[in-house]
């Protein structure tokens, strides 16, 4: 029990000593140890990734998780170290609707046949979605959750650490420098009582001079002050690693994002060449609603005088074909399109072009014009506008 008091007291009475020096500090009116200029631009930059981490940390969580309610439920089964449960992709969840609901109109009608093809389509974008969200979370997610919760949580009780011990190193320097002030003015006027206000309480020898007593009182203080810098230089150095350690950091992280990239890259590389074989597959569909444009109206009086059309014939002449009057549309392109003969036209994202069909001609294919250039263009490459 002696042995605890004793402890807490001297606890309470380093804890008083530091809330003094920290006070006068602020006050302007004690000195302060100042770090070296590398020193605190390591600091400044172990704030500002931690700073960073965190804030791409929790976006990044709301990009794979938008739900609030799902992440909370995700953060009490981690700390709890169990195993969440697996959860249906708003996907897949879209594509099983679907699906039901082609059973209940009828898978052979065409819009029931229509619901089960893009439900199918729904359904594996949700499990690509789902391994992306895997994939993302093992290799970008977690990295950076280690480096919050674990190095960062070092390197900040290391830094207090060391805040801490330069606070006992400024209070021994202050304590020296009065009791030498002390000793020399005791010097100066010859015996006197120790000024007890100024110094800690020491088991002196009332009966000896003043001015021993202040050389002993400042051979403890150096003492004192030397163990205090041994120790502080210690922790700087340490504090030192730990921060420079913050550059092999930013090369992991690096690598992680690096990987993010690549699965997001891939991520969205699948639905693409899901989305486009969808929109083949409904091409191919009878009566299907949205690929296909409204077939052009033939002259009036072409079938009668029995002008047989160019695209009529096995290899299709695009110098012969010509715009028909009425049933020419606007398409914007979606995608990049190289020719793959001369009878196509290439193409380039985002750009307008013309387009019509004639008679006879594939229904996944129109004829496109781009000022004196003309070809067959893909439809799935296309966005018919009105």
């Amino acid at each position: 029990m002696d042995f605890n008091v004793k402890k807490l007291a001297s606890g309470a009475g380093l804890f008083f000593t530091r809330a003094v020096q920290f006070t006068e500090e602020k006050l302007g009116q004690a000195e302060k140890t100042e770090l070296d200029a590398h020193f605190e631009n390591l600091m400044s930059r172990a704030d500002c990734t931690k700073h960073w981490t965190e804030k791409i940390f929790r976006q990044t969580e709301v990009l794979l998780q938008p739900n609030p309610s799902a992440r909370i439920e995700e953060f009490f089964y981690e700390k709890l170290d169990m195993k969440a449960p697996s959860r249906v992709t708003n996907g897949e969840l879209l594509g099983k609707y679907m699906e039901d609901a082609a059973k209940e109109f009828g898978s052979e009608t065409p819009y029931g046949s229509t619901l089960i093809k893009v439900g199918e389509c729904e359904r594996r974008l949700g499990a690509a979605e789902r391994e992306f969200l895997q994939t993302s979370a093992i290799s970008f997610l977690t990295p950076l959750r280690n480096f919050l919760e674990g190095d960062w949580r070092t390197i900040s009780k290391e830094r207090r650490l060391l805040e801490n011990l330069r606070l006992d190193l400024d209070a021994c320097k202050t304590r020296l420098k009065k009791a030498k002030l002390a000793e020399a003015k005791a010097a100066c006027e010859g015996e006197m009582v120790p000024d007890f206000q100024e110094t800690r309480p020491r088991n002196y020898v009332l009966s000896a001079s003043a001015s021993a007593l202040w050389t002993e009182e400042v051979e403890k203080a150096e003492h004192e002050l030397r163990v205090a810098q041994t120790e502080f230089d210690r922790q700087a150095e340490v504090t030192r690693l730990l921060l420079e350690g913050i550059s092999s950091t930013h090369v992991n992280h690096l690598r992680c994002l690096n990987e993010f990239v690549e699965a997001q890259a891939a991520y969205y590389k699948q639905c693409h060449f899901h989305m486009q074989e969808l929109q083949k597959e409904l091409g191919r569909l009878p009566n299907a609603f949205a690929l296909n444009s409204t077939p052009s109206v033939a002259p009036a009086g072409s079938a009668s005088e029995g002008i047989t059309s160019p695209v009529e014939t096995e290899t299709l002449k695009i110098e012969e074909v010509q715009a028909p009057a009425t049933g020419t549309r606007k398409a914007k392109v979606l995608y990049d399109y190289d020719a793959a003969d001369s009878s196509e036209l290439s193409l380039l994202a985002d750009e307008l072009i013309t387009v019509y069909t004639v008679p006879g001609m594939d229904s996944d294919w129109l004829i496109g014009e781009r000022g004196n250039q003309k070809g067959k263009v893909p439809v799935t490459y296309l966005e018919l506008l009105s």
